[in-house]
């Protein structure tokens, strides 16, 4: 099995950290790397410095200390379902499913699937799970009959959350389909000849014939199943698995791993990212089955007692909009499209005064969030889901072109260089090359393929991204693209992000990807697909005309494409190689 290790940029919005406020946090400034005050890096490598050791704990030591010291603040709100519950009520719902699990027979090490949309079970399974010692495989929503039994069956699952139904998609009826021996014994449990590990089914919504219900889930834990969850806290340990996240690129049976992480990572993660500031409410559109939602949202709201705020079970930018108004949301969470979205509505039917700062898009969307949206103190940041999953970012204080060109510095406890790809040295300072990433924050590897997880880390732990970056004197980094995404056309290295963001300064250009298509006698051509803003219409040659003089001659796109949408992952990014297939097939390459 083979994977494609998708880097991915992730951004923090609504942050109304000021250097006030940050004085005053509960969690030091300083357990992130601050931009040296002279520069003194001579190559291309930073180390992350902190003065303060990393935290010992699991998730669940996590959300059981927050949840004592807030006991009646907010923890989660489903403004869709109407669902809100504090951090009291969110812990005795978690230890009220984790003993149930371990009454219907799940065991430490044992693996549970989590299927579905938004909703308040998804994260109650999470923090379930981890208190059990469970470990959590996030499955995408939109998965297919196969997709679903090639990912069950290779990490071995026990049992599977999800709902009934949710939109197209019939959950149940799939997994009846891959396992008929359903309902063909008594109390739940079933022994299937497809998936030899999965034992039961438990539906979120309406009760199902031959499968548990979250209820029976909550009420089936007894006094010594509750005890058995008190005696088992002492024996997990931080570096423990607590999570089987497969990366966000598009599906395949071939080509799927999932990325094995531990409590640690997931715990330490949040000490280093996010400041401790009382109130902060975040709004979370991104889908849990991703690091995005299950992490950056999930474990925020356990380790720092932040109130995550859910508007709705998919992605819908008028939800989000009103969430933030009603909620009074000050952070959002989201990917460029998502953002390009938001910008798209009639902000002014919205107050948004609550949200104050911004998100790692194209400069041109960052311009517009801080202007129309309100987002003044702007904080970029990088990471992939094998680095649970952030590595880089930036500061509130940071000028406009920190904040537009890079994704900050890297975080404490933890190393970054940048590569020749081939050679694997380091690069003089500026130059472009292979991230690679080293500290706890990688991953243990790849579950059960201990090959691959050979070709992304190094004996001595260095962790290869796969994403094309540079690094300048202060240590911030600057990411160019994937590696695999780089076009040579007739031995020219051209790097799609740097064509992308010169073609959003266009005043017509809503959103742009740029792909590199067959070319018979260069290779690869460059080819712009462009999305145009409401009532605009443009032709190839004006925005040709455009970039000439301002790009290099080889970086002018020889195909430009007008379309109305991209292929997206349910998490919203773009699927770049089905964008390059549909756009080789329509020019007949």
């Amino acid at each position: 099995m083979t994977i494609a290790t998708c880097g991915f940029h992730l951004g923090i919005i609504g942050n109304n950290i000021t250097k006030n406020a940050l004085n005053s946090q509960v969690v030091p400034s300083d357990l992130r790397t601050l931009p040296p005050q002279n520069p003194s890096l001579t190559t291309s490598y930073v180390h992350g410095t902190s003065s303060f050791s990393l935290l010992p704990l699991t998730v669940s030591q996590s959300l059981d200390a927050t949840a004592q010291r807030w006991p009646e603040r907010e923890a989660v709100i489903f403004v869709q379902d109407g669902i809100q519950k504090t951090f009291a009520q969110f812990q005795q719902d978690v230890d009220k499913a984790a003993a149930g699990l371990l009454a219907l027979g799940l065991k430490r090490g044992d693996r549970l699937g989590v299927w579905g949309p938004n909703t308040y079970q998804w994260i109650l399974f999470q923090f379930a799970s981890a208190k059990a010692g469970i470990i959590l495989v996030p499955l995408n929503p939109a998965y297919q009959v196969k997709e679903v039994e090639f990912t069950l069956l290779k990490v071995r699952c026990k049992a599977v959350v999800c709902p009934t139904s949710f939109k197209t998609q019939r959950f149940c009826e799939m997994l009846r389909e891959i396992c008929p021996e359903i309902g063909t014994t008594p109390g739940g449990k079933f022994k299937s000849s497809r998936l030899p590990y999965l034992q039961m089914v438990i539906a979120t919504d309406s009760r199902q014939p031959g499968m548990l219900h979250v209820d029976d889930v909550m009420q089936a834990g007894e006094s010594r199943h509750h005890k058995e969850l008190m005696d088992l806290q002492s024996k997990l340990s931080f570096d423990d698995p607590i999570n089987i996240q497969f990366t966000s690129v598009t599906f395949s049976v071939s080509t799927c791993s999932g990325a094995h992480i531990s409590n640690n990572h997931s715990v330490n993660y949040f000490l280093i990212y996010i400041h401790h500031q009382p109130r902060v409410r975040v709004c979370v559109p991104v889908p849990f089955y991703h690091c995005f939602g299950s992490v950056l949202g999930g474990m925020s709201m356990a380790v720092h007692g932040i109130t995550l705020v859910f508007p709705s079970a998919a992605y819908n930018s008028f939800a989000n909009l009103e969430a933030i108004q009603s909620e009074k949301c000050n952070f959002v969470y989201g990917t460029p499209t998502m953002f390009t979205d938001l910008l798209s509505q009639d902000l002014q039917k919205y107050d948004l005064s609550s949200v104050e700062a911004g998100s790692p898009c194209p400069p041109e969307i960052v311009r517009r969030l801080t202007t129309d949206m309100n987002m003044k103190e702007i904080t970029l940041c990088y990471g992939t889901t094998e680095n649970s999953p952030l590595t880089f970012l930036g500061f509130p204080e940071d000028n406009e072109e920190l904040k537009i060109n890079t994704v900050g510095c890297v975080l404490g406890h933890t190393e970054a260089k940048v590569v020749d790809p081939t050679t694997g040295e380091i690069v003089p300072l500026g130059a472009s090359g292979e991230l690679l990433i080293r500290g706890s924050c990688v991953m243990h590897g790849y579950w059960d393929e201990p090959e691959k997880t050979r070709e992304v880390i190094s004996q001595d732990r260095w962790y290869r991204t796969g994403d094309t970056a540079s690094l300048n004197s202060l240590g911030y980094c600057s990411i160019e693209g994937r590696i695999k995404d780089m076009i040579i056309r007739g031995g020219e290295n051209i790097y799609p992000a740097e064509i992308e963001q010169f073609l959003y300064k266009h005043p017509k250009v809503k959103e742009v990807q740029v792909v590199g298509v067959k070319d018979e006698r260069l290779g690869e051509q460059v080819c712009a697909c462009i999305k145009l803003k409401e009532g605009q219409s443009s032709s190839a040659e004006e925005i040709r005309a455009f970039c000439k003089g301002q790009l290099s001659h080889f970086k002018i796109p020889h195909y430009v494409l007008f379309v109305d949408s991209y292929p997206l992952t349910v998490s919203g990014k773009i699927k770049k190689n089905i964008l390059k297939e549909t756009v080789e097939k329509k020019l007949g390459l």
